[in-house]
């Protein structure tokens, strides 16, 4: 029972891994357009954050799997964890800008008036000054969606996708047995714990009042 699980903490710490890898940086580019000047694609951009803060993450997937079939009639053999880090990285990149977004307009204007004095570019302001205190102030907030996202890798189990929730349900229905579901509970615990540990860790590493 252990081994079959392990496969599956493995493959939940894959999705969760590579999730953040592209959603974080993904979701800079999305609160940066967010803001841009050209009004075409600020309305885009706010309708791209309403459908995927509006809609619920599990029809999202399903939309991303079966959605090239259904429209287009292509095969979806091989699709399928595609489909999944496309859903969860485009769902979470939406909160992420929202969260970037915050943290930027919460930013004094003297700040860009005084870097502009000082004959910095906008790119040198906004990834010299704005940017390190941006990070400082939205951590609290990245480090809940980075739990939610934990808990929310088992949401994948909708397109059978073998992941710890998932595997813990067949193995509890074929050994009728309540332990697998404890197992998986004890992971997404310690998983958190760990997550919640390390961004800590990094703000406190922040904390330059100190």
């Amino acid at each position: 029972m252990l081994s079959t699980m392990s496969v599956g903490m493995l493959r939940t710490c894959s999705l969760f891994a590579l999730t953040l890898i592209g959603s974080l940086p993904l979701g800079m580019i999305v609160a940066l357009l967010r803001k841009s000047r050209l009004k075409n694609v600020r309305i885009l951009t706010r309708a791209y954050i309403s459908v995927m803060r509006g809609t619920p993450l599990m029809l999202q997937l399903l939309a991303w799997y079966f959605g090239p079939y259904y429209l287009f009639g292509w095969s979806i053999r091989g699709w399928r964890f595609p489909a999944i880090l496309v859903g969860f990285i485009l769902n979470y990149a939406a909160y992420f800008a929202e969260i970037y977004r915050g943290g930027i307009e919460s930013m004094p204007v003297g700040q860009y008036e005084a870097a502009e004095v000082l004959g910095y570019t906008k790119v040198q302001t906004f990834l010299r000054i704005i940017l390190p205190q941006v990070v400082k102030r939205i951590l609290p907030s990245v480090t809940n969606e980075v739990i939610t996202l934990v808990k929310d890798t088992s949401l994948a189990f909708s397109l059978a996708y073998q992941e710890v929730f998932s595997l813990a349900k067949q193995i509890s229905a074929s050994q009728t047995s309540f332990m697998p579901f404890i197992i998986a509970g004890v992971f997404y615990f310690v998983a958190n714990y760990l997550v919640e540990f390390g961004m800590g860790r990094f703000e406190k590493a922040l904390d330059y009042y100190k």
